[in-house]
C-alpha cells in the first residue's frame, strides 16, 4: 500500500501545498493579529543567510547601514502627493500613546522615503557630502487585506536602500547597479533563481518614483512574483523636503535620489520556485545546513563516527548538522530533513561502519528513484571521500536548480500578437510577451479585467529599456502573487 503524501500534491492544489509546506517545514506560523506572522527558527535562519549575502553585496557598492524610527509623523507622508496617495489604503496609524491622544498621529512606517529625506536634508550641505548611500534592515507595516505567509503580510522584514546624488545620471546608474550587482547577482548565484529584469509601466511603478526597475521570477505554478525593485525617485522627495546641496559652482541644487528594497517575500519565492511534492529544496549556497549526518541506530561506534564525520566536514568548510537523536525513529528524521530541503543527507549505521561507507542521499532534484550519477537518489560513498566529494556535489546541485528555474520560464513563456492570445497563454499557466505598441495603457487596463498584469517592459533584445515607450519594447504579462 502506498503511503499517504505528507503534503498536498502541487498539481492538485498549489496554494494548499504552499500552506502545508510552510507549516510542516517549520518556516512560519500565522501571528495573533490578522496578517502578521511568526517566523520560526528554521525560516528565520534562511532569512539570516539571505541578509548576510545581500548585505555583503550592498556594502560592496559603498552603502552603509543605519536605522530610522518605526513611527513617522503623519504630516511627513503628505509632503509628496503621489507617495501618500499610493500608500494611504495600507497605512496603520497610531493616535494614542501613554494613555493620551497624540498631538499628531504617527504612521507605522510603510517605507522610509519621507523620514529618511527629512534627515538627508540636514546631512547634505555641499557636493562633498554626495553621494550619500544609506541602507537599513527593518520591519514595515502595510495593512494587507488578503494575507499569505511570506508573500503578503501586514508586517514584513526587509532592507531598504536610500541614496542621494549630485546628478540624474549618477542616480540612474546607481539604481541600475543595485538591480544588477546586488539583486541580480544574489538571485542568480545564491537563490539559483531565474528572473526577467525590466522596467515597470507608469501604472505599476512605485508611488513617488519617476522609474521603477524590477526583477520578476516565475513560480512553480506559472505565476509571477516581483522579487525586488529599484526606484529612480528623481527630485520629487528632494523638493518636498528641500534636500539641496551647494554645487562646485556655488549654486544651490536639489539632489537626485534612489530607493530600493527586498523582503522576506524571498522565502516564499524560494518555496514556490524550488519546492516539490516532498518539500523544500534549498540551494546549497543559501542553505544554513548544507549536509546533515544521521546516525541510523543507537550504537556507540556509529555515534562516534557520525560526530567525527561532522567535525571533518566542518573543517572542510561545509555547513553541517549532526543528527544523533536516536530516540527519534530514523525514518521520521529522514523525512523531516527532506521536508526542510537539506541538500545532502549522510546516513551511517552499523553495517555502513563495517564497510567504511555511508549512504549519501541528494535532495536535488529529489526522490530516490533516479540514479545517483544523474543528480538524485542514494548510494554508498567511502567515509574518507566525503569531505572531498561534497563541495563538487553541492555546486552541481546549485547549478541544476538554476537551470530548472530558467527552463521553466523559457518553456512556459509565449510570444503573442494580440491581447486575447496573451490572456489565453496566461490562463494556461504561463507568461506572455506582447509588443508594448500593441498593448499600451488601454490594453494594460483590459488585461487587468482578467486579473493579468504587466510585470515589466523589456527591450527587443531582452535588456532593460531606457524609455518605457521606446520602439520595440515588449510587455511581459502574467498573473502574479
Amino acid at each position: 500500500m502506498a503511503k499517504a503524501p505528507i503534503l498536498t500534491p502541487r498539481a492538485d492544489d498549489f496554494p494548499r501545498w504552499y500552506q502545508d509546506l510552510t507549516a510542516k517545514a517549520e518556516l512560519a506560523d500565522n501571528g495573533p493579529v490578522r496578517g502578521t506572522m511568526v517566523i520560526r527558527p528554521y525560516g528565520y535562519g534562511l532569512w539570516e543567510r539571505m541578509q548576510a549575502e545581500m548585505d555583503a553585496r550592498i556594502k560592496e557598492t559603498g552603502t552603509q547601514n543605519a536605522y530610522f524610527p518605526l513611527l513617522i509623523p503623519q504630516s511627513y507622508l503628505t509632503k509628496e502627493a503621489d507617495h501618500v496617495e499610493g500608500f494611504a489604503p495600507e497605512l496603520a496609524v497610531v493616535t494614542h500613546g501613554g494613555g493620551k491622544e497624540l498631538e499628531e498621529p504617527a504612521v507605522v512606517r510603510p517605507t522610509s522615503e519621507t523620514i529618511i529625506n527629512d534627515y538627508f536634508s540636514k546631512w547634505v550641505q555641499s557636493y562633498r557630502d554626495l553621494p550619500l548611500l544609506i541602507n537599513q534592515w527593518a520591519n514595515v507595516v502595510r495593512w494587507e487585506l488578503r494575507p499569505r505567509l511570506f508573500l503578503r503580510t501586514s508586517e514584513f522584514l526587509w532592507q531598504e536602500g536610500h541614496t542621494a546624488h549630485a546628478t540624474y545620471e549618477e542616480a540612474r546608474e546607481f539604481a541600475a547597479l543595485v538591480q544588477r550587482e546586488v539583486y541580480g547577482d544574489f538571485l542568480e548565484n545564491v537563490l539559483a533563481m531565474d528572473f526577467v529584469s525590466g522596467r515597470k509601466t507608469v501604472k505599476e511603478r512605485f508611488a513617488g518614483a519617476v522609474n521603477t526597475l524590477t526583477l520578476e521570477s516565475m513560480m512553480g505554478d506559472g505565476k509571477a512574483l516581483q522579487m525586488v525593485t529599484s526606484h529612480e525617485l528623481g527630485q520629487n522627495f528632494a523638493k518636498a523636503f528641500n534636500t539641496r546641496y551647494l554645487s562646485k559652482d556655488s549654486t544651490q541644487e536639489y539632489v537626485w535620489q534612489t530607493s530600493w528594497g527586498s523582503t522576506t517575500r524571498m522565502i516564499g519565492a524560494l518555496v514556490m520556485t524550488h519546492g516539490d511534492d516532498d518539500g523544500l529544496r534549498v540551494p546549497p549556497r543559501l542553505a544554513q545546513i548544507q549536509a546533515v549526518v544521521l546516525a541510523i541506530k543507537d550504537d556507540e561506534a556509529v555515534l562516534a563516527k557520525v560526530r567525527e564525520i561532522g567535525d571533518r566536514l566542518k573543517a572542510a568548510g561545509i555547513r553541517v548538522r549532526v543528527d544523533d537523536r536516536t530516540d527519534t525513529p530514523f525514518g521520521r528524521r529522514s523525512v523531516d530533513w527532506e521536508l526542510k530541503g537539506i541538500p545532502v543527507r549522510i546516513e551511517i549505521g552499523p553495517r555502513d561502519l563495517e564497510n567504511g561507507t555511508a549512504m549519501l542521499a541528494r535532495r536535488i532534484p529529489g526522490g530516490t528513484s533516479q540514479a545517483f550519477s544523474s543528480g538524485g537518489g542514494k548510494e554508498p560513498v567511502a567515509l574518507d571521500a566525503l569531505a572531498d566529494l561534497l563541495p563538487a556535489i553541492l555546486e552541481e546541485d546549485q547549478a541544476l536548480l538554476l537551470r530548472q528555474s530558467r527552463e521553466r520560464r523559457e518553456s512556459r513563456t509565449t510570444d503573442v500578437a494580440t491581447i486575447g492570445e496573451a490572456v489565453e497563454a496566461v490562463t494556461a499557466g504561463g507568461w506572455a510577451r506582447i509588443p508594448w505598441a500593441v498593448l499600451g495603457e488601454r490594453g494594460e487596463a483590459e488585461l487587468a479585467e482578467h486579473a493579468v498584469t504587466v510585470r515589466c517592459l523589456v527591450a527587443a533584445d531582452g535588456s532593460v529599456p531606457d524609455d518605457g515607450d521606446a520602439p520595440g519594447n515588449v510587455a511581459v504579462v502574467a498573473r502574479a502573487y
